[in-house]
């Protein structure tokens, strides 16, 4: 039953650092998917051969990011 629980852990783990190498979500909702802070992910990133990318990743990101400052969601 351990197994099993490490086993779903890692998975997990994997999962979510796949998910945000693909730019699929955050680095927090990654470390938050992986239980882990967002400290810790990024350790577990670095371990792995990742950097911690911050900001947004592309021109849609931005434009989102804008919207939300500036109070124009949708």
């Amino acid at each position: 039953m351990a197994t099993d629980s490490r086993r779903n852990a890692g998975d997990e783990l994997a999962t979510a650092i796949g998910e945000y190498v693909l730019g699929e979500v955050s680095l927090g909702k990654a470390a938050e998917e992986a239980g882990l802070s967002r400290w810790e992910f990024e350790e577990v990133l670095e371990d792995a051969g990742f950097a911690a990318l911050y900001g947004p990743r592309t021109r849609a990101d931005l434009d989102d990011e804008v919207d939300v400052a500036l109070d124009r969601g949708e």
